[in-house]
């Protein structure tokens, strides 16, 4: 039987995703009460704007007053989606405290005080859901933290940020440079004013974050994860991928050690086969591909961005707080038992293609090969070109740690014959 006396919703945020939100729980509001078990009500709206028409949204239910609004007392839960650091996590916390279950979308939050969110919940009794936080509508948190429960998560790769792919993904398909690539996303709406979190990897890295946190149930912040951002991308870099069978792309990677006692977090541009499904998705799409002992590989795929796809995960996550709500109960909260430390980026094992600029004559392979020979890096495959004096060395390694890559390159940078190291880049996805 349904209950009658509505669930009051509080949503803290009305832009591109909050308005969304708000519009679903609308339109669709006779099946959200068949799928709860009760009426969900939209009960306050905060917004730093009031004056703004908010087509679909009852006046009187904006407010200025975020504060005020998480602490009425009647409000069953709040819907975090105006982003940032502060004044987000004062308002998550005074939920809580003031007898509210939350639903975010802020992966800069939970990527560096999750661990503290996480605390305030369970210390209060209610949920903390954040599925939208990491890849738009694709369901990932939840397979991680639910579905994988029984299973040992190894590896976790992925391309997280719809702005950086689409950027690579028309560099790779037109030749662009990096700037002309840039400008189209900006035109077409996939890249901000100030694209600089998505390009620099600062969006990637915070949700590398979070994953890694789930998947490896240990505490992984934001200052944990190795990041690189993919500005430095050329069409010569693209050029030299095409010539192994591979594309770059901007990746997230999370990942156990040989040994389990320990894992990385960590975001960068890397060369992966044309062969591996991550090398398929096109335009400002996102995939995460899951590797784990029994269930093997998954992928996930999907839109990770955007009003629509966006405000789906969070009413997925509204949903389940509410029926979690009606049940008097609360769904997983942190699991982070293992606390396996985690080790820098020198610890990290892959392969690299590192493009050299050396002098065109006799003797040059051989001082270079020497030098990864002594370093310890063993090489796959050398290609090179030359004319006129100058010539281009292209050396693919095997797996070797990246100490031991960074003690190679600085070697070479001290030979008469090696003019500069144009690129390194990391292969990946084997």
């Amino acid at each position: 039987m349904m209950r009658t006396r509505p669930l009051k919703v509080a949503l803290l945020g009305c832009g591109v995703v909050g308005s969304e939100v708000a519009r679903i729980m609308t339109t669709h509001a006779d099946d959200l009460a068949a799928r709860i078990g009760a009426p969900v009500e939209l009960a306050g709206v905060a917004v730093r704007r009031p004056d703004r028409v908010r087509e679909g949204i009852d006046p009187s239910l904006v407010t200025t007053d975020a504060t005020a609004l998480v602490k009425r007392g009647d409000i069953d839960v709040v819907v975090e989606v105006i982003g940032g650091i502060e004044p987000a996590r004062s308002l998550i916390t005074a939920a809580f405290e003031h007898g509210a279950s939350v639903v975010s979308a802020n992966k800069a939050l939970l990527a560096q005080d999750g661990a503290a969110l996480h605390a305030a919940a369970e210390e209060h009794d209610k949920d903390l859901y954040y599925e939208a936080a990491v890849a738009g509508a694709i369901p990932l948190i939840r397979p991680l933290r639910e579905s994988l429960a029984g299973d040992k998560v190894n590896r976790v790769l992925g391309i997280v940020n719809g702005t950086t792919n689409f950027i690579l993904d028309k560099m790779d398909s037109t030749g662009a440079g990096y700037q002309e690539a840039l400008d189209e996303a900006t035109a077409l709406g996939y890249a901000e004013a100030d694209p600089t979190a998505d390009v620099e990897g600062f969006d990637a890295a915070a949700k590398a974050a979070i994953l890694a946190g789930i998947a490896f149930h240990s505490r992984v912040r934001l200052d944990d994860v190795y990041r690189e951002g993919m500005t430095e991308v050329t069409a010569a870099d693209f050029a030299s991928a095409k010539n192994m069978g591979c594309t770059i792309k901007l990746l997230a990677i999370c990942e156990r050690a040989q040994d389990g006692g320990s894992v990385t977090a960590r975001v960068h541009p890397a060369m992966i086969p044309l062969s591996h499904p991550l090398a398929s998705v096109r335009g400002a799409y996102n995939a995460v591909f899951v590797e784990s002992d029994a269930s093997g590989q998954l992928m996930f795929y999907g839109p990770g961005a955007g009003g629509s796809p966006t405000a789906s995960a969070v009413l997925g996550d509204l949903v389940a707080v509410c029926r979690n709500r009606l049940s008097g109960a609360t769904g997983p909260g942190e699991s982070a038992y293992a606390a396996l430390p985690v080790s820098g980026m020198g610890d990290v094992v892959t392969r690299y293609h590192i493009s050299l600029d050396v002098a065109d004559k006799p003797g040059v392979l051989a001082q270079v090969a020497t030098v990864f020979a002594e370093h310890g890096v063993s090489i796959d495959t050398v290609r090179q070109q030359g004319k006129d004096g100058e010539a281009s060395l292209v050396v693919v390694t095997h797996r070797a740690s990246d100490a031991s890559l960074s003690g190679t390159v600085e070697a070479l940078r001290k030979l008469d014959t090696v003019r500069g190291v144009a690129s390194i880049m990391r292969v990946e996805g084997e």
